[in-house]
């Protein structure tokens, strides 16, 4: 047997199979990095039109989870597609650094400020601790192949940040926005300061229910209201229902509706006021069961009677609104100014005390010595205590509800008056609804989402009372609190001093200096700003300060809970700033939940952490997870979602490795055949590609990562992977090294290589970048510089259109599954050791019989195909055994074996390619 191995164009590459991505990707990184490839990124489109996707910043504190992977990735990928169309990306990644969280972790280590370490040094503190978790967050977020400006991001604790962070809130008050207010808002007594509406989560809690009884004081005056003859006996009591029984002390007021009845009931010895609507249900929530309505009027006319409160000694009065609902309780609603948002409302209009005699730290003080020193929650047991004492509690049981709580702390909050600082939003609102429209929503619902968020949007609480964050840096009158008339000025001032030398100039500052005479007569605002106006004008203080950035920005892009918060408050500042959103389009992820459906939890112990995956996988196949996911919804992941994702990434690289193990000896100026010699399904699978191609950009386009993803993969299996390089081995191997019927082939591998490589770039960037690295001829020095291939569009052969292949694949699939039916049953062993004859109705036998001069075996991998036509509607597929002898060197079986003396076991087809001037393909 002669060795005919050498004769063969047998595949290789440097290119290996096995992918090794988590000890190969850093090496990589380290390359990019050395090779400054953003900066030659950004240098390449100096003069190109740009496509700005702002970072919103991640808060500067502990690790990164797969939150915040999912998030900087998909914003790698925008980035990635936009350049490859031709645009200029810059990405400067961003931090948000002050803050409560920051504080806490110091004062673990510290202490309070002011007690064992003056402010100035935990202000100190912070600032290197913020830059501490900035570095770790940095090197996480560069571990998983994102391109940025990672040397120069920026900070919101950068002196110059924090100045710009100064003139955002000078534009605003210089357009009348800013107003100091007393009011009740969300208050942690933890972090014992107010908190922002996406500061607030809702977890469940048990809370004590109580019915309360506040006795009519002038009860004639009551009964003549209902004006009948039988008006009942014993006291007249309004009844209310709460939750909140620690709220009671700071009751000055019982509110109804002024549309609905209220009842009259007579309850054994005493009278109760209800809702009408509501008598039978508080009767059986009372255990009474014999009670008797005697009379019912509108709510309207009980305006302004005054009732004794329940323990203390002072009166509360009635009062009329139209937030009092019949959803439960008694159609009475306790009125405490202090700690309701609509209990405030209703105040103004009626003058109500807004006092509570509960502090800063949730603790009541000696105003009411059977409370004091209690805090606000284990109060709860005295005043039911206090209640009963005086005959006052109708009924007490517990209910589990949904309360809202601190999200840093996970501990419940409260409404609580505070004087604080607030931006108006009686106009701005209405403005910022009216510009929805103009922005484009991913997922479309987005827009609804913020117009629901902006209707009846109560004022934004910017003010709070801690230590570490931008000042407020105003001046009040001691006597008139009003703004200093010079105001605008002043915070230029203050803004420059912070420019030099960081939001501490603000606390050292020489009062004198700036207000001269008047010094004495103004106050220093302590206050800092809502980290969410830190994070909210990013557009003012980056967006349109760096020169390499513009405003507005393209894309916004955060996890879909940034409604409520970032979105939302980058949107108002910069309506009130410069009247326009900051942005054209906003984009939303969903939250990483597990294979059950359930949010990634510590306590569950469902986590899976970033580092975790990037050790035993590698960051590409994290990538794949994430763009082969519908990101808009829940983001499933799990051990066996993430080995489904690396099989679908070994397809990817197999056959970027099958193509390049191909292309060894192809050097595209010397070997590349033109379109009309090459082989008609050389030139179908190029054209193929070149109309994938369109389907594959216009998916990354529409930011529908998930479906280039599957068009990708597809065409990786099907296509490509199971129909045409299954049909080429034999004509890459066997034929004529430089023969035009290898060349051909190569010359359309070559071309989809080039595509193909520029396609999965935006999302396995690591691996694009390595095959990029193995392709032969002169190119840049990275896939990464690179816009979209144009070179596919070579056209089809005359009539080997896309059609005529696709009804081709269909007749193949038929024709293979009973080879390996024949197969099965032990009639041969491979398909090359087959012959077909196929009858072909009408239809299937005008494709099949357009393939000639015996190439329709190469179709099916065969050694003989024939056809007839048939009048059945059924493609028939007879497989047979080949008689003839098998060649040493191709494999397949024909009657030519051995019929050249000087070439034994070959046959003449493999004869002409070693010796002759190759064998001539046409159509495979």
């Amino acid at each position: 047997m002669t060795d005919y191995k050498s004769t063969l164009n047998l595949p290789q590459t440097s290119f290996p199979m096995k992918a090794n991505l988590a000890e190969r990707e850093p090496a990589i990184l380290q390359r990019w990095e050395a090779e400054d490839l953003y900066g030659k990124r950004q240098a390449l489109r100096a003069d190109a039109e740009k496509y700005i996707l702002h970072d919103g910043p991640p808060y500067a504190n502990g690790s990164i989870h797969l939150g915040h992977a999912v998030n900087k990735t998909l914003k790698d990928i925008v980035c990635r597609v936009q350049f490859l169309n031709g645009y200029a990306t810059p990405y400067v990644p961003g931090w948000d650094c002050h803050g409560l969280p920051i504080e806490i972790n110091v004062e673990k280590k510290l202490g309070k400020p002011g007690v064992k370490v003056s402010a100035k040094q935990f202000r100190e503190a912070c600032r290197d601790y913020a830059a501490q978790q900035v570095d770790g967050q940095r090197a996480d977020f560069k571990r998983l192949g994102v391109l940025g400006d990672w040397n120069n991001p920026y900070l919101t604790m950068n002196y110059g940040f924090e100045a710009n962070t100064i003139r955002a809130l000078k534009n605003i008050v210089e357009k009348g926005y800013l107003k100091q207010g007393f009011k009740p808002i969300y208050w942690c007594f933890n972090c014992q300061s107010s908190l922002a509406e996406a500061e607030v989560e809702y977890q469940d809690k048990t809370s004590p229910s109580i019915d309360v009884k506040f006795a009519v004081v002038d009860q004639a005056a009551f009964e003549n209201v209902f004006a009948v003859a039988e008006v009942g006996r014993g006291p007249i009591s309004v009844v209310i229902w709460t939750t909140t029984p620690w709220t009671l002390p700071a009751n000055y007021g019982v509110a109804l509706n002024p549309e609905f009845a209220y009842a009259l009931v007579q309850a054994g010895e005493q009278r109760f006021v209800l809702a009408a609507d509501l008598v039978e249900d508080c009767m059986q929530r009372y255990g009474v069961e014999n009670y008797r309505i005697l009379a019912t009027t509108k709510g309207a006319n009980f305006d302004r009677f005054e009732l004794q409160h329940p323990f203390l000694a002072r009166t509360s009065l009635i009062v009329l609104g139209d937030h009092v609902t019949l959803d439960a309780g008694t159609g009475a609603v306790h009125t405490a100014p202090a700690h309701g948002e609509e209990d405030f409302r209703v105040s103004k209009h009626y003058d109500l005390a807004v006092e509570s005699p509960v502090g800063a730290n949730g603790v009541f003080s000696e105003a009411i010595p059977e409370l004091a020193g209690l805090f606000v929650f284990k109060a709860n047991d005295k005043i039911i205590e206090l209640l009963q004492q005086h005959g006052k509690l109708v009924h007490l049981n517990d209910l589990h509800h949904s309360y809202p709580h601190c999200w840093r702390h996970k501990t419940p909050v409260a409404y609580r008056a505070t004087p604080q600082w607030f931006i108006a939003m009686d106009n701005l609102a209405d403005a910022t609804l009216n510009t929805l429209s103009s922005i484009s929503w991913k997922p479309a619902w987005g827009q609804e989402r913020m117009a629901n968020m902006l209707r009846d949007r109560p004022d934004w609480c910017i003010s709070r009372q801690r230590v570490w964050g931008v000042p407020i840096p105003i001046f009040t009158h001691k006597d008139t609190n009003q703004l200093h008339p010079d105001t605008v000025n002043l915070m230029e001032k203050v803004a420059e001093k912070v420019e030099q030398a960081g939001i501490e100039a603000w606390f050292e500052i020489d009062v004198r200096e700036l207000l001269g005479s008047d010094a004495g007569d103004y106050v220093q605002c302590q206050d800092v700003l809502d980290v969410w106006f830190d994070s909210g004008c990013t557009h003012y203080a980056v967006l349109s300060a760096r020169p390499e950035l513009q405003f507005p920005a393209n894309m916004y892009l955060e996890g879909s809970d940034q409604y409520r918060g970032w979105f939302q408050s980058s949107l108002l500042t910069s309506m009130a700033i410069h009247d326009v959103p900051p942005y054209k389009q906003v984009m939303t992820h969903g939250f990483t939940v597990d294979a059950h459906g359930r949010k990634m939890s510590k306590s569950l112990g469902n986590v899976i952490a970033p580092e975790k995956v990037l050790k035993q996988y590698g960051a590409d196949i994290l990538r794949l997870w994430i763009a082969s996911t519908d990101f808009t919804g829940e983001m499933t992941v799990s051990d066996e979602i993430l080995k489904r994702n690396a099989d679908l990434y070994r397809r990817i690289r197999n056959t970027a490795r099958f193509l390049l193990s191909n292309l060894a000896d192809f050097v595209e100026r010397e070997h590349r055949v033109s379109p009309n010699d090459m082989v008609a399904i050389d030139r179908w699978i190029v054209m193929y590609a070149a109309e994938l191609q369109v389907e594959i950009i216009a998916a990354y386009q529409a930011n529908d990562f998930h479906l280039a993803m599957q068009k990708i993969h597809h065409f990786c299996s099907v296509e490509l992977g199971g129909f045409y390089l299954d049909i080429i081995k034999d004509r890459q191997y066997t034929c004529k090294t430089d023969g035009i019927a290898r060349r051909s082939a190569q010359t359309a591998m070559q071309l989809i290589l080039e595509a193909l490589v520029r396609w999965i770039a935006p999302v396995l960037c690591f691996t694009a970048d390595e095959i990029w690295q193995v392709m032969s001829g002169e190119r840049v020095i990275s896939v990464h510089l690179e816009s979209w291939f144009t070179g596919l569009n070579i056209g089809y052969s005359e009539g080997f259109a896309n059609d005529y292949w696709q009804t081709l694949l269909a007749i193949r699939a038929e024709v293979n599954k009973q080879i390996e039916a024949a197969r099965k049953n032990g009639e041969i062993g491979s398909a090359l050791a087959a012959e077909v004859m196929i009858a072909a109705p009408e239809v299937e036998y005008a494709v099949l019989e357009k393939i000639v001069n015996n190439e329709l075996r190469f179709v099916f991998i065969t050694s003989g195909a024939s056809i007839v036509k048939s009048a059945e509607k059924k493609l028939q597929v007879v497989v047979k055994k080949s008689t003839n002898h098998k060649c040493e060197r191709c494999w397949h079986h024909q009657e030519s074996v051995n019929a050249n003396a000087e070439l034994p076991g070959i046959c003449e087809r493999c004869a002409v390619n070693i010796a002759g001037d190759g064998e001539t393909r046409q159509f495979a």
